[in-house]
């Protein structure tokens, strides 16, 4: 018989080691399919156990980590590290931090084209 402090929610486990701001983020990344517990798409209701992997997908990186200790409360991001091991390439993390700091310039999604005076700034911010 396991004991319950042995139990914790996938979701609820991802919010406490600080890979997503809130819950209910890593309940929708659950849903959408973006998170796997050994290579099989997981729930947010699924039970996290020690030594699974669990995969998180995000934008343009998916990073591996190994579950060494469960957790339900939210932690301070200094002792993160003692809950899970870091198993993505560091090769990858890398490429992921090189196309990232290439974007130079990011508009809000329907916010349109820049006003004159918006690209005038711009131009003088990036020394155009």
């Amino acid at each position: 018989m396991e004991k319950e402090d042995n139990k914790v929610r996938l979701d609820k486990w991802l919010w406490a080691v600080r890979q997503f701001k809130t819950r209910s983020i890593a309940t929708t990344a659950c849903d959408q399919g973006k998170i796997s517990i050994n290579d099989q798409p997981a729930k947010a209701s699924r039970i996290v156990k020690i030594g699974d992997i669990v995969s998180v997908k995000r934008t343009g990186l998916t990073r591996t980590l190994k579950v060494l200790q469960i957790t339900t409360n939210r932690m301070a991001a200094k002792l993160v590290p003692e809950f899970y091991e870091e198993l993505t390439p560091l090769a990858d993390i890398e490429a992921f931090k090189s196309r990232i700091s290439r974007i130079s310039i990011y508009r809000d999604p329907g916010t349109g084209r820049p006003t004159k005076h918006e690209r005038r700034a711009l131009d003088d911010y990036f020394d155009f």
